[in-house]
């Protein structure tokens, strides 16, 4: 028996294994051009499986909502129905030379499984900071991580009364509140830890986290009569914050920020880490029950597994077919994978390249079997499309950066592609062979 493994249970993995079984249901078939969409021949003897730890797919591009636990789709109901067979266990070890990979399940039994074609889709992790109370910190980079999040905002009521926070001595005061004189409209009125936030990174993640606490934590604090105590931080390494979205996202986020009052410190990072409070890498402290790191993402383990060249965040470098480069039978798709994108630019980490990477990968892994023509990797334009909680939305197109949609038109069309378009269809294994056809796009060129 033949058959393609593909490694991970994320957007990539997901599309490479629906796609690897189009293409081979198609060669079964035996329709030129028709459901494999490249002709070929395939016995019943070749199969596709996917293997994950875990049971559900994780919306991930949703986890900085509330109530993240139901951000989640079985995976079983997506695969099953296309024929795709799954192993609920975690890669612990890779020999490209033998094709075999060893798998330990649930209860610690390890086996070792054979592939002809293996496609690693093991997405990104979270790079926490080894610092001074670091257990202190929230994420949303898993499921888990943004369902304690979800928990511990809801348990602030139930904390013990705090002051207001002391400021430095050549800090000016408000002595009506203990903040200083210089604070923007629409601050809160006590800098007391409950109710304050310390959100760690400005780049796509930490701006969606910031906005969209700040409508949570109201929530949350409005029949205790605190929602003006309200107080979130976002703070940046770099010189400016959002500076990795490109420049004419800039005043768009700045105005973003500003009318939800959102504070920021830029060129500064957290150091340490209380339970009720932040030390800044200047020297200040800041008073908050909650701190959200979301600063740093690299490859998940298993992509060190496999032999390929990586880049400085762990990704496997791919050709143009998503082959791993010098590895022979291996292809990278999604987080795991740094892949060509035309006009001298590369793939980021993003929902918006694992799905192409997934479905291309897949197609390729299972042409490889049939002995057709693999397809080039061929992504939709580049996007940033961001949600900015009660401010709207950012969408803007190309390495450019240029702003197509603000505010609320914006927004509508992020939740359109968050709560609608990248949702896999359940129960209907024909549906998502259809939607696994590589040259079908998930987004929509024009959101207009």
């Amino acid at each position: 028996m033949s058959e393609i493994v593909v490694v991970g249970g994320g957007f990539a993995g997901v599309w490479a294994a629906a796609a690897a079984a189009r293409l081979l249901k198609g060669a079964r078939q035996g329709v030129p051009g028709g459901v494999g969409g490249t002709g070929g021949t395939a016995g019943p003897e070749h199969t596709v499986r996917l293997v994950t730890p875990e049971d559900d797919m994780v919306i991930r591009p949703r986890l900085y909502e509330a109530d993240p636990h139901t951000m989640r789709v079985p995976l079983d109901r997506i695969l099953a129905p296309a024929g795709v067979r799954r192993t609920a266990a975690a890669v612990t070890a890779i020999d490209t030379d033998r094709r075999t990979l060893t798998a330990v399940d649930r209860t610690g039994g390890a086996r070792e499984i054979a592939y002809d074609g293996l496609v690693l889709a093991t997405g990104s992790r979270l790079v926490r900071p080894e610092i001074p109370g670091a257990g202190h910190l929230h994420d949303v980079d898993t499921l888990a991580g943004a369902t304690a999040l979800d928990a511990h905002l809801h348990a602030l009521p139930d904390l013990p009364e705090d002051q207001p926070e002391d400021l430095p001595e050549d800090q000016p005061k408000n002595l009506l509140n203990g903040l200083p004189k210089d604070r923007p409209e629409g601050t809160p009125t006590a800098a007391t830890a409950r109710w304050t936030a310390v959100v760690v990174g400005s780049g796509a993640t930490g701006l969606e986290v910031a906005t969209e606490l700040v409508h949570r934590l109201r929530t949350i604090a409005a029949p205790h009569g605190a929602a003006d105590r309200v107080r979130v931080v976002l703070v940046e390494r770099a010189a400016a914050v959002g500076a990795s979205l490109g420049a004419p996202a800039a005043p768009v986020i700045a105005r973003a920020l500003a009318g939800l009052g959102i504070e920021t410190r830029a060129g500064v990072t957290v150091t340490a880490v209380e339970a009720g409070a932040v030390t800044l890498s200047d020297g200040s402290r800041l008073p908050a029950r909650t701190v959200v790191w979301t600063a740093g993402v690299r490859a998940a383990e298993p992509a060190g597994l496999v032999p390929g060249r990586h880049d400085e965040a762990g990704r496997l470098e791919v050709d143009a077919f998503l082959r791993v480069t010098g590895v022979p039978g291996v292809w990278a798709a999604g987080d795991a994978a740094t892949a060509p994108t035309g006009h001298g630019h590369r793939t980021v980490f993003s929902c918006q390249y694992a799905i192409p990477l997934g479905k291309f990968a897949g197609h390729n892994a299972a042409a490889a079997l049939l002995g057709v023509e693999p397809e080039p990797f061929a992504p939709g334009p580049y996007v940033i499309c961001l949600d900015l909680g009660d401010a709207g939305g950012l969408y803007a197109t190309g390495w450019e950066r240029a702003v197509q949609l603000t505010g609320d038109e914006a927004k509508k069309y992020k939740r359109a592609v968050t709560e609608q378009w990248i949702y896999p269809p359940l129960d209907d294994g024909p549906e998502l062979l259809r939607q696994a056809d590589h040259r079908l796009r998930t987004r929509r060129s024009n959101p207009v």
